[in-house]
């Protein structure tokens, strides 16, 4: 298969707001590839290539100089090899090796395809093409039921080789895709409330606990054998050693835990989010010692428990879990939540997550059944550039990148700027049409993508914190940023300093 076939159909995706349009569309896609394409595909599509961490990052990609192809040329399969060169690339040279083999890769590109390759390498390529959507095409192209498929990529943990096995096996080999243990599966995520109260009115009687800043583990354990999975599934076991012991003295021979771990400073307080994740890298933080949380179990000694309600499976993880058990209580009193709240915000986490107690486990989906609470934090930044907009955004100004002030120039110029971050998150389609017509009044110059602008809007941005990052010059970066609106009452002095944000990184 060409790769302008996927760069025609995702722009296709991209430009209709129609369910029915982008799985149609995505269908047709699906049912030209051939089996050894299906996976790279699929990778492409959700912005996660198959090959896992390619070791790109947005500087490396925007300083590579080239001409792109006048026709297109590129396979999937082109691709798929040229993505596994940049992702075995390790050691001494491999920063040269990787920025080789992309400038190769570009070169043979057209600009229109590169422009949805970077995009997807960096987890950017926003379509609109997420995970429910492609399960309904891929369901639609081979003929199998939804519920089908959607179970098979739950416990499969990989929507690619899902696809693959809807596509070209039988309906009974999609059937028997089961809980397995040292397969990990999709974890099963939270919507949000404002408040406890506001969880509790949706859940009903819930288990009410706390939220950790931590990083999401599933734990998997056959007899001695132990695998750590991280929130997207990838296998962290030889890099946290502690935990596997830990795993290793439960009272069961088979187990599937769901959890969170954390670093814990000197006063038993949690230590920055960064710090926790710098033991999932490759150069691991020896002195940093995690501790884990269980908040629930998926198989015990032979019995899967995913279809069993919370409550079942709670009664099960207390007898396991002992000591490593998520702190919490089984309440549907409103007031009792609040206060379990407010006991995790003094003691330095997120907040609490509230679970009704009647609830299966559904894998790697999102709904009521459980909902994290925790305060939003606003702050107001600078607009310092935006660039055009893909899609059905396309010919508007989009992507914000954001500014904190400097008045003391501890980053750069006194009384200057330090980017902290970009997003797209809470535009309407009314703030974009207003930016569009807006910005280039206030443009210093423009590249091909974005128009860079003085620093004088302000915008009042939520985050729900900050992590270090080498990115930017003021060595963090802000998590989960959308846009709340202008602030056209403050002036860019007015604006949050860094010194304010860095702050957040507590210890």
């Amino acid at each position: 298969m060409q790769l302008s076939e996927l760069t025609d159909t995702a722009e296709a995706v991209a430009a209709t707001s129609s369910r029915l349009a982008k799985t149609d569309a995505l269908a047709r896609l699906l049912e030209r590839a051939g089996p050894n394409e299906i996976p790279a595909l699929i990778g492409l599509l959700l912005a996660a290539p198959r090959q896992g961490r390619l070791g790109v990052g947005w500087r490396g990609l925007t300083a590579l100089v080239v001409e792109h192809a006048d026709e297109p040329t590129l396979t999937i399969a082109d691709v798929d090899r040229a993505l596994e060169a940049v992702a075995a690339a390790s050691g001494a040279g491999s920063a040269a090796a990787r920025t080789g083999l992309l400038t190769d890769l570009a070169s043979r590109a057209t600009a229109q395809e590169w422009d949805l390759l970077a995009r997807a390498m960096l987890g950017e390529l926003r379509t609109g093409a997420l995970g429910g959507v492609l399960l309904d095409a891929i369901a639609r192209a081979s003929d199998r039921p939804v519920a089908s498929v959607r179970r098979a990529a739950m416990l499969s943990g990989d929507l690619g080789d899902t696809a693959l096995l809807a596509l070209t096996g039988t309906a009974e080999q999609l059937d028997e895709v089961g809980l397995q243990v040292g397969r990990p599966v999709s974890p099963m995520l939270a919507g949000t409330a404002a408040t406890a109260t506001a969880a509790l009115e949706l859940t009903g009687e819930a288990s009410v606990e706390y939220k950790l800043d931590g990083a999401r583990i599933q734990v998997h354990r056959h007899g001695d054998d132990v695998g750590v999975y991280t929130r997207s599934l990838a296998d962290i076991t030889h890099r946290v050693p502690e935990i596997v012991e830990i795993v290793r003295g439960l009272p069961a021979t088979d187990l599937i835990l769901d959890g969170e771990t954390l670093a814990l400073d000197g006063d038993g307080g949690p230590r920055p989010f960064q710090q926790t994740m710098s033991r999932f890298g490759a150069d691991v933080a020896r002195d940093v010692v995690l501790r884990p949380w269980f908040f629930d179990l998926l198989h015990v000694d032979g019995r899967d428990l995913i279809d069993e309600p919370l409550s079942e499976r709670l009664q099960e993880l207390d007898r396991i879990a002992g000591e490593w058990r998520m702190p919490g209580i089984i309440t549907s009193d409103a007031d009792a939540a609040e206060q379990l709240s407010r006991e995790a915000l003094a003691a330095g986490h997120e907040g609490v997550l509230v679970k009704a107690i009647g609830s299966t486990y559904t894998a790697g989906r999102r709904g009521k059944s459980w909902i994290k609470v925790k305060p939003v934090l606003t702050y107001d930044l600078v607009l310092l550039a935006a660039e055009w907009g893909s899609g059905r955004r396309r010919g508007k100004l989009s992507n914000l990148h954001l500014g904190a002030y400097d008045p003391s120039g501890e980053f750069g110029e006194p009384g200057g700027y330090v980017m902290v971050g970009k997003t797209f998150k809470g535009l309407t389609d009314e703030l974009l049409q207003w930016q569009t017509e807006t910005f280039p009044a206030y443009e210093t110059r423009r590249t091909a993508n974005t128009v860079f602008l003085r620093p004088e809007l302000v915008v009042e941005i939520a985050i729900d914190g900050v992590q270090t990052s080498p990115r930017y010059p003021g060595g963090i970066a802000l998590r989960f940023a959308r846009v709340k609106g202008y602030r056209p009452d403050k002036t860019a002095t007015d604006a949050d300093s860094i010194q304010t944000l860095r702050a957040l990184l507590r210890g």
